[in-house]
């Protein structure tokens, strides 16, 4: 059954997406679905081949601009999620930029270190809560994967698991953080831990 006064509170929210890749465009799809308003990503990349197997495109847009096919397929899904895509690079001391104007801001970028200063940069120029991934290699180990909070810092990770760097990245452990992520999202918005 729907209920008007979560349906009010999605789609009047706005989160920021930091990365189009696996974690970014699985996340991006899971909240427009679930009925959030307005998405703002950011990415510099172009899909290849090599990204089907964990990410949101598919064989005829290989070669295209991330972004422009995320909004795409977003859009191909549902009626009622405005999608801001903003094509560039993020660059250490700018990285919070983008996100002004949002509610609640995911990273969902690759390189450890990367990560790293964009959460950084995040809790302290922003005053919003940021919903950060880590150990999305391999696969099996679900059991593992755990949130911790940390002030405004939201972590879903699973310790045992090897870094997007150093490890083989495949659809279910990437959509799995990716999809809790999504869901650890929607808690903030609605202010309901657990769910109902």
């Amino acid at each position: 059954m729907d209920d008007p006064a979560v349906i009010d509170k999605l789609q009047n929210a706005t989160v920021g997406i930091a990365g189009a890749g696996g974690l970014g465009s699985n996340i991006a799809m899971a909240l427009a679905r679930a009925g959030v308003g307005r998405l703002v990503i950011v990415d510099f990349d172009e899909i290849e081949e090599s990204n089907l197997n964990r990410q949101y495109y598919f064989l005829d847009q290989v070669g295209k601009s991330k972004l422009q096919m995320l909004k795409q397929n977003i859009d191909a899904a549902v009626r009622s999620c405005d999608v801001d895509i903003i094509e560039r690079k993020l660059e250490a001391g700018a990285m919070s930029a983008p996100f002004g104007d949002v509610d609640v801001v995911v990273e969902a970028l690759d390189a450890a270190s990367t990560k790293v200063k964009f959460i950084e940069e995040c809790l302290t120029d922003l005053d919003v809560p940021v919903v950060a991934a880590s150990g999305v290699a391999g696969w099996g180990g679900s059991e593992r994967v755990k949130l911790t909070r940390s002030g405004k810092l939201y972590l879903i990770n699973d310790p045992e698991s090897l870094s997007s760097d150093e490890g083989v990245l495949l659809a279910p452990k990437v959509g799995l953080l990716a999809h809790y992520q999504a869901n650890t999202v929607l808690e903030i918005i609605l202010g309901v831990e657990g769910g109902r």
